[in-house]
């Protein structure tokens, strides 16, 4: 039993303009200590997906259509919000895109992962050894200091203290990735991490998410649009175009031998040392409007190898390990 299986998730989102079909038929699973990146444009339904199994998408303006969202078993789309609500933060941990805009400028760092780890001790109280009452406060203070400490703030213990405006970018990313981690969770849901973080810091957020997939032993779902990252940090990488999954695998089969048109297409929009300028080749045409999608596969308007048999109808994903969802997968050009 796989950590995290979704099974056909289909979830659409309602506008002014109408009812867009953001996922469409969704299938991913992840194991205990595999990393998979989820990868592809803007608007693809990265963060739904994320946001989907967390039970964190408002409905309305979401309504899941079709699907199972299963963690360690559990269909969480038919449990009891108050149930899920409880595997925030210790069975599930999220890091949010913007530190700046998920902690609270109002309170201090020591107050808000204070809160984290007295809430997630109520699911488990051997987080905090099974202290009560002020033991509880003063135990969930020193594994705050701990977790800082251990995601690599400075003078951890005096910084709890200081309010979030006080920390930089890079450091505000580790106090939510501190965050996230208090509450021992099984899968860590992380959402762009690295976005807007100079090159060095990046390399350490990435470093220290894979230090903690061995250490807590979890599974992780990163969410990101940098291959670069998905090369360096990931097990297995998901593709997605337009509310679908067109291609997954381990890390070194789909980037190396690449099998759907759109994976291709990111590939070569990758500068490297021996593309010549000028020589990156784009993509014609444009993402297809969600609340009247093409039928058959969303990426046949833009495909070079799209036949009348694409477009009748949404190829279902195949192959074992690396799959693919393309009537006429290869590494080559038709």
């Amino acid at each position: 039993m796989a950590l995290l299986e979704i099974r056909d998730l289909h979830l659409a989102m309602r506008s002014f303009d109408g009812e867009a079909h953001v996922l469409n038929g969704i299938d991913l699973a992840v194991e205990r200590r595999e990393v998979w990146g989820l990868v592809g444009d803007t608007g693809c339904g990265k963060s739904l997906t994320g946001l989907s199994v967390s039970r964190l998408v408002p409905t309305p303006p979401g309504r899941f259509l079709a699907g199972e969202i299963r963690f360690e078993g559990r269909d969480l789309l038919a449990c009891p919000e108050a149930e899920v609500a409880e595997l925030r933060g210790t069975g599930i941990g999220m890091i949010f895109q913007d530190p700046t805009t998920n902690l609270n400028p109002a309170f201090s760092i020591r107050t808000q992962l204070v809160d984290v780890a007295l809430s997630a001790a109520r699911r488990d109280p051997a987080i905090l050894e099974g202290a009560r009452g002020r033991a509880a406060q003063a135990a969930a203070e020193r594994l705050a200091a701990a977790m800082l400490d251990r995601v690599g703030i400075p003078d951890a213990a005096a910084r709890l203290g200081d309010y979030p405006h006080e920390f930089s970018g890079g450091m505000r990313q580790r106090v939510l990735i501190a965050m996230a981690l208090i509450g021992r969770p099984d899968l860590l849901i992380a959402d762009e991490p690295t976005t807007a973080l100079d090159v060095s810091v990046q390399a350490q957020i990435l470093r220290l998410i894979r230090a903690m997939v061995e250490e807590f032993d979890m599974g992780v779902l990163l969410i990101t649009h940098n291959l670069g990252v998905v090369a360096q940090s990931c097990t297995h990488v998901a593709v997605m175009y337009a509310g679908n999954i067109v291609e997954s695998g381990p890390v070194r089969a789909v980037l190396t031998t690449p099998l759907h048109p759109y994976t291709r297409a990111l590939l070569q929009a990758i500068p490297t040392r021996g593309v010549v300028r000028g020589a990156l080749r784009g993509l014609a045409g444009a993402v297809p409007n969600l609340i009247a999608p093409p039928p058959g596969c969303r990426f046949a308007p833009r495909c070079p190898r799209a036949t009348d048999a694409c477009r009748a109808a949404v190829p279902p994903p195949r192959g074992e390990g690396h799959r693919v969802a393309c009537l006429h997968p290869g590494d080559r050009d038709a």
